[in-house]
């Protein structure tokens, strides 16, 4: 057995996992998140803001504190769309190496697609068949990945919850133009991600992170965030598009009312359900075309933190 923690610090959110390894299995200790909004406005101005900077290494202390109490023997930080696209990422960077003792990693959108393929597929059963596309939404980026035992294409689109509120969706609730504007973004992101990636060939849609799992909330009917129930959930596309639906036109008031909703997810669940609607009639387009069906999306609750934990005690061992 190996314990190890596992950190993923992306655009909105840094979260934890510190989980006991053993013969490929990870057994949850930790698994928490903060949202501290470090991407605050670097869509705009290229650098970390110093309230958002100031909110992170307040998450990092207390994470560092967790795992120090908990005997963690081996720790990986990952950070990913809003520390790649930052000029002063090194004072962030410093930052967190002083806290938690260890050099946090930049990786790549190849490398962030890999680790999240891992971690949602590591739980799959053999009810859902291959090949999977994994599509893990995040703040600042969204990875969609496609492969069977592993990622065998996969490209990082510049497109989030984060990046596109701040960059179209300042209205509340969005105004039409809005939407339209970024509607065209997030389509020509797909347009070049479906240049590399055969999404047609998709047997099971898999979505990951925040945004998709609100959206699954939503859909499920949920009256406060149930991680089992959301965990593995399956949905008819048709059902899930429509919860997006519902949340891109909802004001901020009423997002807030519900009782699934993360207070960090208010004003850019609207952007991560637009993406995520785009994304799901992209796909389920694409594979109708080729003579295939793809009438339901499986959400998970394992992602890129279960990856990041799987390599961390690789490392160690």
């Amino acid at each position: 057995m190996t314990r190890v923690a596992a950190i993923d610090c992306g655009t909105n959110s840094i979260r934890l996992l510190v989980a006991d390894v053993t013969d490929g299995r990870l057994a949850d200790l930790v698994r928490t998140m903060t949202v501290v909004r470090l991407g605050q406005g670097v869509d705009q101005t290229g650098e970390f803001a110093a309230d958002a900077l100031e909110r992170t290494f307040a998450a990092v202390d207390a994470y560092a504190a967790q795992c120090r109490e908990l005997g963690v023997e081996a720790t990986r930080f990952v950070a990913t769309s809003a520390t790649r696209d930052a000029s002063n990422r090194d004072v962030f960077l410093e930052g967190v190496r002083e806290r938690l003792g260890v050099t946090p990693e930049v990786i790549t959108g190849d490398e962030e697609a890999r680790l999240s393929f891992r971690g949602a597929t590591s739980v799959l059963d053999a009810s859902h068949d291959a090949p999977y596309l994994v599509v893990d939404l995040g703040g600042g980026s969204t990875e969609v990945v496609l492969g069977t035992d592993g990622p065998e294409a996969s490209h990082s689109m510049n497109v989030g919850c984060v990046r596109m509120t701040e960059r179209h969706l300042v209205s509340d609730p969005p105004e039409t133009d809005e939407i339209a504007a970024a509607v065209k973004d997030i389509h020509a992101a797909i347009d070049a991600a479906f240049e590399g990636v055969p999404v047609e060939r998709t047997r099971t849609l898999v979505g990951l992170a925040g945004s998709i799992t609100t959206v699954t909330a939503h859909a499920l009917g949920l009256h406060s965030y149930d991680r089992d129930r959301i965990n593995g959930s399956v949905l008819p596309i048709d059902a899930a598009m429509q919860a997006c639906d519902e949340l891109l036109h909802a004001t901020r008031s009423s997002r807030a009312s519900l009782g699934f909703m993360h207070a960090g997810r208010v004003d850019v669940i609207g952007a991560g359900a637009l993406v995520w609607h785009t994304l799901m009639g992209r796909v389920r387009t694409a594979v109708h075309d080729a003579g295939g069906e793809l009438p339901s999306v499986v959400t998970s609750e394992h992602d890129i933190l279960d990856g990041i934990a799987f390599s961390a005690a690789e490392r160690l061992g």
